[in-house]
């Protein structure tokens, strides 16, 4: 049997448990929180609505500029969600077109669908009202993200793409439960608070993609295996990684966005290989058995790999100085 067919053969037998993954690991529409929860009312009669807008703009003054950068690189990320579901629909086994028996893997994509887009409309409603930054310059950055497509480096493998979800679902939590620590420190309990919910469904997210990867590890341990070494050996490419500025080059913004997560320790290569390990321990690589030769080969490496890359990750130098986005002005902020 060809790897395809093996991983579409693995895809419908775990698909019998897609629904009782989706009441574990996602919530109801009408009990889950959304964007208005966090911001002010607009249908107020009373003068709420412009005062809370007033203390948004006071507070925002707080936050210096490469929290901005951050934050707005962060919603970006957040909005070119039309991007990844197309994605994840084209992987194997998530099949959107037979719609008679109800594919459960193109269930769950549009159901996470759903789920993740509030968080990059509350947060592109929260710059907006904050005063701080350039939107017609974000909304251009975000046209083009969407418009210029990503390439993860999974193709329509399963396998790579649940071990890409898994670890980019806990590196977005890292970095929303960050910026929510920041915005408390400064005061901004709103925002704070926002950014720390967000976190909570990001945490959800992962845990749900980590179970995935737990159930193929016991059906088909060996390529599971070589799916995790190829995607460490090849390294994680984060979702964002061709954002531009209007009149820039793919990829020309994201090297200084990354450099500003990192400055202001949001998001850092130590995180990135914390991530790895912590993907190891759950997935307990070191215990996993009935693996062929190429597989084992392929876990010593995996469980060599983070003690490499730390050492590596220590000689890394950020500068020091902020890039100059289009997106924040530095004379209006900190």
């Amino acid at each position: 049997m060809s790897l395809k067919n093996k991983r579409l053969e693995v895809m419908q037998f775990l698909e019998k448990d897609v629904d009782a993954l989706m009441q574990k690991y996602l919530i109801p529409i009408d009990s889950i929180w959304q964007p208005t929860d966090f911001l002010p009312n607009s249908e107020t009669t009373d003068h709420n609505f412009f005062e809370e807008i007033r203390e948004i703009r006071e507070l925002a003054k707080e936050l210096p500029y490469d929290f901005w950068v951050v934050l707005v690189g962060d919603m970006i990320t957040e909005e070119a969600l039309p991007t990844y579901e197309s994605w994840l629909m084209d992987v194997e086994g998530v099949d959107q077109v037979d719609r008679e028996n109800e594919n459960g893997w193109a269930k769950w994509v549009r159901q996470w669908t759903a789920e993740e887009n509030r968080h990059g409309d509350v947060l592109n409603k929260y710059l907006y009202l904050s005063g701080r930054v350039n939107m017609k310059e974000i909304e251009k950055t975000t046209q083009y993200l969407i418009a210029d497509g990503f390439d993860i480096g999974t193709d329509r493998d399963p396998y790579k793409n649940f071990v890409y979800t898994s670890f980019q679902e806990l590196a977005t939590y890292v970095s929303h439960n960050r910026v929510a620590k920041i915005a408390k420190q400064k005061g901004n309990k709103r925002l704070s608070k926002m950014c720390k919910i967000i976190s909570g469904d990001e945490m959800r997210h992962h845990n749900a993609y980590s179970e995935f990867v737990e159930r193929i590890f016991k059906v088909d341990p060996s390529q599971m295996m070589m799916a995790f070494h190829y995607m460490m050996k090849k390294k994680i490419t984060m979702p964002a990684h061709f954002l531009r500025e209007s009149g820039g080059k793919i990829s020309t913004a994201f090297e200084e966005f990354s450099n500003t997560a990192q400055r202001i320790g949001v998001y850092t290569s130590n995180d990135y290989v914390d991530i790895l390990q912590k993907l190891i321990d759950r997935w307990e690589i070191g215990s996993i058995t009935g693996l062929n030769d190429e597989a084992e080969k392929a876990r010593d490496y995996l469980m060599k790999l983070p003690s490499r890359m730390y050492r590596l990750s220590e000689r890394m130098k950020i500068p020091e100085n902020s890039y100059q986005f289009k997106w924040v002005e530095p004379a209006i902020v900190k």
